[in-house]
């Protein structure tokens, strides 16, 4: 007998070792693959958010914007947290500094997505694949913005809900506290969105406690209590009507008992869609209450509560790509994750739960309608397909799969050739990034700049750029016509009359004709990319009053006689 408990324990060491051991394994890999997903080039949004960051450092949120040459526009520095971290990050370490703090916040977030599927869906091996997985779909998003941020802190979200909605516990509920309170300073667009991960949950009880008031407290029931209350008060009884009425009060009763324990029975079993009743979501809805004050904690006034209605009232959700509805024929990593989704619904024993089915069909819905929603569809419903796969192999084939972590982790091969798998891809993905440089000079204007700040006078310039490149202008120091902080140039937030951003879309374009726009905002230069339209027709055209001032591979520049 005493050896038989030694041997167990040894077991139970040995099992205990292995799932460590996998876990630093899948920890490594996961940190290599998602630096290889990283992009050396920086997107135009880190220009601004360098240049803004240096501006909050010297003179705080003043709620102004100091870099476009259109004067008093009101700015809502939605992620002004954010900005004043990267600046001082490039302040010490330059361009490599930010790189590496991509690479950093892009582990972190592959990390996280992996040890929270791991405490919710009680796995390692299916966390590790899913995560390879959720970190290849959102590939795209990855890049040195405030969202990236905004991911590691939403799936630390369902965490600190599901967690709290199974222990109750008070450091699930300061996690949940705090967490809106970072958003809120990080990133204020996606504040709104951390209370949708709520509803799903609040609606599974919903739906349960309404059903049970449907079943068991008939209307009719009700009424039939109230007649007999005034018959009993009465001095002359009508003792026929009272036992009739008594008897259709039992019956009604002995059917609801009925439905209940059928109703029961099918709760414990149902054929789909599993439906819990958690008292704690009581909590949860008084959890949501309070945070909704800690958009308050944030030197941006009512920004938290105000800047999405005001972006979903203007037009630039309509004219910019990533805010665009999604095309499945052109997303194939998603329509093949849905296919999943569905194929393990329809061919398969495995049930899901009511909030889970909630918040799959919510964020499918969301991703269909604006496809920068993907990257939430991918990290949020990791959890869920997690549980799916999950429920599918305990169906089908519990014990063997409870120690294939352990025979996985001890034997060389199986190791190796997840070592080998795991690197080849991440090769593969990064071998393209090897000779890139942290500035594309075919996407930006570096040399077209070079020319500006040492030949032309900013004081007295009017520069007409377009969207892609103007953050790296004001970057560079030179006052722009527009950037990719849409929202500025929207009439909603900079209560100008003027829509400068429907101009710039209508402008290049050749929606309307551009002499129009230069002469109502006064435009002396013009920069704009060699191949297009706008150039083709200066150039081709010989439009009189145009100088060309220079010219390089990718840009040129006209000086205007107004």
């Amino acid at each position: 007998m005493l050896e038989e408990e030694n041997n167990k324990k040894r077991n139970g060491i040995l099992n205990i070792s292995n799932k460590t051991k996998f876990t630093i394994l899948a920890i490594v890999l996961i940190a290599i693959f998602c630096i290889s997903l990283t992009p050396v080039t920086l997107q135009n949004d880190t220009y601004y958010t360098i240049k803004i960051g240096e501006h909050i450092d010297k003179y705080g949120v003043d709620m102004k914007d100091p870099f476009s040459w259109h004067t008093n526009l009101d700015y809502t520095y939605p992620h002004w947290g954010y900005d004043l971290l990267i600046y001082y990050i490039y302040s010490i370490f330059g361009m490599t500094g930010i790189y590496i703090s991509t690479c950093v916040l892009a582990a972190i977030l592959g990390i996280s997505i992996y040890l929270v599927n791991t405490k919710l869906a009680k796995n390692q091996l299916v966390s590790f694949i899913i995560t390879i997985g959720t970190m290849y779909l959102i590939r795209g998003y990855i890049a040195a913005r405030a969202q990236l941020v905004t991911f590691i802190l939403f799936i630390f979200t369902i965490y600190c809900i599901e967690s709290f909605l199974e222990k109750k516990k008070k450091r699930y509920v300061l996690g949940l506290i705090v967490i809106p309170v970072l958003i809120a300073n990080l990133h204020v667009a996606v504040f709104p969105f951390y209370f949708i991960l709520y509803l799903p949950y609040i609606a599974e009880y919903a739906i349960f406690t309404l059903s049970e008031i449907v079943l068991y407290r008939k209307l009719k029931l009700k009424s039939l209590n109230l007649k007999l209350k005034k018959l009993e008060k009465k001095q002359d009884l009508n003792i026929d009507k009272i036992e009739k009425i008594k008897h259709n009060i039992s019956e009604i009763e002995n059917k609801n008992d009925k439905i209940k324990i059928r109703r029961s029975t099918q709760l414990k079993n149902p054929y789909k869609i599993k439906l819990e009743k958690n008292e704690n979501v009581k909590w949860l809805i008084l959890i949501v209450i309070i945070c909704a004050l800690t958009g308050l904690l944030t030197p941006l006034g009512d920004t938290p509560y105000t800047y999405l209605v005001k972006t979903m009232q203007g037009n630039t959700t309509q004219n910019i790509n990533e805010h665009l509805p999604m095309t499945l024929t052109q997303e194939t990593d998603m329509m093949c994750t849905i296919i999943v989704f569905l194929s393990v619904l329809t061919f398969t024993k495995a049930k899901i739960k009511l909030c889970d089915l909630f918040m799959l069909g919510g964020l499918i819905f969301l991703a269909l309608s604006s496809r920068r929603q993907i990257s939430m569809f991918a990290i949020i419903c990791s959890v869920i397909l997690n549980r799916l796969i999950m429920e599918v192999i305990l169906i089908y084939e519990n014990k063997g799969f409870e120690n294939l972590v352990d025979k996985l982790v001890s034997k060389f091969i199986p190791v190796t050739l997840t070592v080998i798998i795991v690197l080849s891809l991440s090769f593969y993905f990064a071998k393209d990034k090897f000779n890139d440089k942290f500035i594309s000079e075919s996407t930006y204007p570096v040399k077209a700049c070079d020319y500006i700040l040492e030949n032309i006078d900013l004081g007295k310039a009017k520069f007409y750029n377009e969207y892609n490149y103007g953050s790296y202008m004001l970057f560079r120091g030179i006052p722009v016509f527009i950037d990719s902080r849409a929202d500025l140039y929207a009439p909603e937030f900079s209560k100008k009359e003027d829509d400068i951003f429907m101009d710039f879309i209508e402008t290049s374009g050749i929606a309307k004709f551009y002499e129009d726009i230069f002469d109502k905002y006064g435009i002396t230069h013009i920069i704009t990319y060699e191949n297009s339209k706008m150039n083709m027709i200066i150039s081709k055209t010989n439009y009189p009053g145009y100088k060309e001032l220079y010219k390089d591979k990718y840009f040129v520049i006209y000086e205007r006689s107004i």
